[in-house]
């Protein structure tokens, strides 16, 4: 097998099917032209271009019209593949690219990206042949929802670091970008009508490091686009009632004492709350829900919800009993860390399950209401969990989480009581208590991000440990030309 040829047996996330064609090559000239016949392709075209471009030095225009010859995105993919999937067909002369939506054609332009040599992932001009391997490819998703979620509260991380790891998860397929935006040690985006939760709440971050920490509403805005151009839509979270207290020493109002918090720069969880009884608190919350909701066109907005340890179970269904509606009043579904779900009969609700455990009765009780649940267990696939004892980055108390700990579950067969039907699909969270820059953050993602991608686009019945492994390896060229800095452990064949 010709080193072209055998890129076809190294695509992660694997696809449905995959149809060789012996003895057919695609060679990518100075010539070739990008042709987008709808309005659905175009944005995928554009980013295709955008990636190729750097490493060829080809020009690459983009034609909206079709031809016989060239890389052609189209619309006519069969009904059976969704809104998702894709044909990838690969000629001697001609790439065709066929979905019907424009998610289906960012899918199948992240495919053809692998069955290209590694160098075209290098920024700068590379003299190599670039050719692609005759194949026919079917594909679409084993879940809609494959996301990745960033913690940029216990530290902060500039727009232009979001956006290097938004193209790191994009070439997985990763359709959903979870920003962590507030907690007791930062709130990270501006709120118009409530200033000083940036000004204040903003100013710090793990370990007493102080500056500007937080983004404008203009900078969010700027990441959700790049985020869009890109496939992927951004669900912005705003934890509460507890992980509060960059919010409760930003303004006294918000405590029930009329005492403003002092900031804090540790890492212990479950001291903070909001005060359930005072109005103001609602109106607080009305007011962030309505600001983001308004910058923020994904249909999703996550409220958090987790170890509000200080607040009473009563208190905390009163908070939810009035908060849930809120988001709904502004226009969008909310996810919350599994434990809201016990104080929400609204199956639209989405839980996102990030226990240790293969059992929970609130979740199990939620999923016989009508909920889908978004698995993120905590010892699977939390992206700072160390890898071994050796690991200097990350925690550990969910477990240590080597790569084939994250592999070996079944997302559709985990929780009890939850069936492949009511996953909506898997995120893989990676929490900043330990990670300060965009190598600390690639070497916990990387390998075990793509885990988390497979697990939530490749079927089923692929699923193996030993196959997987030489994939994920096979992807390591790829990495040290894009300069990601990942984990080269030893469970993992990894290609020179």
């Amino acid at each position: 097998m010709t080193e072209t040829a055998g890129r076809l047996q190294e695509l992660l996330p694997h696809p449905v099917r995959v149809e060789p064609e012996p003895d057919v090559t695609f060679t990518l000239t100075p010539n070739t032209k990008i042709h987008a016949t709808s309005e659905d392709a175009t944005a995928a075209a554009e980013l295709l271009a955008s990636i190729l471009r750097p490493s060829t030095g080809f020009a690459l225009p983009i034609e909206h019209t079709t031809a016989d010859e060239g890389i052609v995105l189209t619309d006519g993919a069969p009904a059976e593949i969704g809104q998702e999937g894709y044909l990838l067909d690969v000629t001697e002369t001609r790439i065709t690219i066929r979905a019907n939506s424009a998610a289906g054609h960012f899918n199948g332009v992240q495919t053809l990206r692998q069955l290209l040599p590694a160098e075209i992932e290098a920024e700068t001009e590379q003299h190599v042949e670039w050719q692609i391997p005759g194949v026919s490819v079917l594909d679409h998703p084993r879940y809609h929802h494959r996301g990745a979620m960033l913690d940029v509260t216990r530290h902060f991380f500039t727009p232009d670091q979001v956006k290097r790891y938004i193209d790191q998860v994009a070439a997985f397929k990763i359709n959903y970008f979870h920003l962590h935006l507030t907690d007791d040690q930062g709130w990270r985006l501006e709120i118009q009508s409530w200033p000083e939760l940036t000004t204040i709440g903003g100013s710090t971050e793990v370990g007493g490091r102080t500056g500007r920490f937080f983004y404008t509403q203009d900078e969010y805005r700027d990441l959700v686009t790049y985020a869009q151009a890109r496939g992927i839509t951004v669900i912005p979270e705003f934890d509460m009632p507890g992980h509060t207290n960059a919010a409760q020493a930003s303004y006294a109002e918000l405590n029930g004492d009329g005492e403003k918090r002092p900031l804090y720069t540790g890492i212990d969880v479950g001291f903070s709350s909001l005060a359930i009884n005072d109005d103001v608190t609602y109106r607080f919350v009305e007011d962030v829900i309505r600001e983001i909701a308004a910058i923020t066109p994904g249909p999703y907005l996550h409220i958090g919800g987790d170890e509000a340890l200080t607040t009473s179970d009563e208190d905390y269904a009163t908070f939810m009993s009035r908060v849930l509606p809120l988001v709904e009043k502004y226009g969008k579904t909310v996810i919350g860390w599994h434990e809201f779900v016990k104080t929400s009969e609204n199956p639209e609700a989405i839980p996102q399950f990030w226990g240790t455990t293969t059992t929970d009765d609130n979740v199990a009780a939620a999923v016989k209401r009508g909920h889908k649940v978004i698995m993120s267990p905590g010892n699977r696939v939390y992206l700072d969990m160390k890898y071994d004892e050796d690991t200097e980055l990350g925690l550990k108390w969910a477990g240590l989480v080597d790569v084939r700990d994250s592999y070996d579950w079944n997302p559709g067969a985990y929780l009890d009581g939850v069936t492949e039907e009511d996953v909506l699909g898997v995120e893989a969270p990676l929490w900043t208590e330990t990670v300060l820059t965009s190598a600390d953050v690639e070497h916990l993602a990387f390998p075990r991000l793509p885990v988390a991608a497979e697990l939530g686009w490749a079927p089923a019945e692929v699923h193996d440990w030993d196959a997987f492994a030489r994939r994920l390896g096979a992807q390591a060229p790829r990495w040290r030309v894009k300069g990601i800095n990942f984990h080269a452990g030893k469970q993992v064949p990894w290609k020179d």
